[in-house]
């Protein structure tokens, strides 16, 4: 039973607790906070439904603030098999410590964040199937940033003095990832749903469905 879990890959998704004027600043003023709390929610129930759909890994949820929260009781009804807190410390160390514990149960491991619904079932399996020829996968973001990370090793230096939040998120990990001479893949680019111009394309992948 062990190595079987072993052999199964592990999914994280991270996710704050809701809180009007607290997520999705970036949306305001186009959005009121509460309209952007309520885009947050929608989000994050999105990349849950579509992590455990795709029924190829356990689903993890790593949450910033308040575990008990309603949201994410909606997220195990989806079929999320854990709820955890995130460790504190920037969003580097919460990373490194998520990607840590989720190594030691399984072989592969991917986390992603709650921002972009442009994920599905090919593009999760396609990191997986990265995992099989390199220590390392990346879906990078329209932003600078990377929308997924997978890995089967890990290193502190990745994560270690990158500007979160900024465009050079992608370029430093890659140049951190060949300091340690990692082997690596990147998916194709993807957006996040972070500012005024990315609504649009909520609103049409919504439209369309999971």
């Amino acid at each position: 039973m062990g190595a079987e879990v072993a052999q199964r890959p592990l999914f994280i998704q991270f996710a704050r607790e809701p809180v009007a004027g607290a997520v999705k600043t970036r949306l305001l003023p186009a959005l009121t906070p509460e309209q952007a709390c309520d885009l947050h929610s929608e989000l994050v129930l999105w990349t849950s439904r579509t992590l455990c759909a795709a029924a190829v890994a356990e689903v993890e949820l790593s949450v910033a603030g308040n575990v008990l929260h309603p949201l994410f009781r909606e997220c195990q009804d989806l079929g999320v098999a854990a709820v955890r807190p995130q460790s504190s410390g920037c969003l580097g160390t919460r990373m490194y410590r998520a990607l840590q514990s989720g190594l030691q149960c399984s072989q592969k491991v991917l986390l992603v964040g709650s921002d972009c619904p442009q994920i599905d079932k090919q593009y999760l399996l396609a990191a997986l199937a990265a995992l099989d020829e390199c220590e390392v996968v990346l879906g990078p973001a329209a932003d600078g940033g990377y929308v997924l990370i997978g890995v089967r090793e890990l290193y502190w230096r990745w994560f270690e003095g990158i500007a979160w939040g900024s465009d050079s998120v992608y370029g430093a990990t890659l140049a951190r990832l060949d300091e340690t001479a990692t082997s690596w893949q990147a998916l194709s680019v993807l957006r996040d749903i972070d500012r005024p111009e990315d609504l649009p394309l909520w609103r049409s992948v919504a439209a369309g469905g999971p």
